[in-house]
């Protein structure tokens, strides 16, 4: 199984995008990992946003192959502990599924072309975090999974 990462607009913080490379290079001891970032919509301050997410959505979607199974970060979405997610992350491989796209939407979420293509959302908490610290938030828990799944000792119970 492959899974990539889909993001909207590029990190501002110099020391996230350290830690997030870190952790991508972690990932990939175990899985093929890719990490897409789509460029901010340019003159968005202009676009409604409604406009906005529409924009933002074709270009996720045209990044989506028809036999991807697309998950939305989500604050609607389901939540996991680390263990669960490992599950998920096991079930996915089992079912014989070749590529995973896990996308992190723009300020606004996601438009309805969006909703309606994906399989399913996810949350990572209740609370909100930015988008820039939800990419090395999910990539450190696809990492966290995947040491899980190996009995390695990098999370604790």
């Amino acid at each position: 199984m492959q899974i990539t990462l889909i993001a909207i607009g590029k990190t501002d913080s110099s020391e996230l995008s350290k830690l997030i490379t870190i952790y991508e290079k972690r990932l990939g001891h175990y899985i093929k990992f890719n990490f897409v970032v789509i460029p901010d919509i340019k003159n968005s301050k202009n676009l409604s946003e409604k406009l906005q997410k529409e924009k933002e959505g074709e270009s996720i979607l045209s990044q989506i192959h028809p036999s991807d199974t697309l998950i939305l970060l989500d604050e609607k979405g389901k939540q996991f502990s680390s263990m669960e997610f490992s599950q998920f992350l096991q079930k996915k491989m089992n079912s014989g599924l070749k590529k995973l796209v896990l996308v992190i939407g723009g300020p606004y979420g996601f438009g309805e072309k969006v909703y309606k293509r994906s399989n399913g959302q996810l949350s990572l908490s209740k609370m909100t975090f930015s988008h820039q610290m939800v990419r090395l938030f999910l990539i450190e828990q696809l990492y966290r999974g995947f040491t899980i799944l190996r009995n390695e000792p990098y999370h604790h119970q």
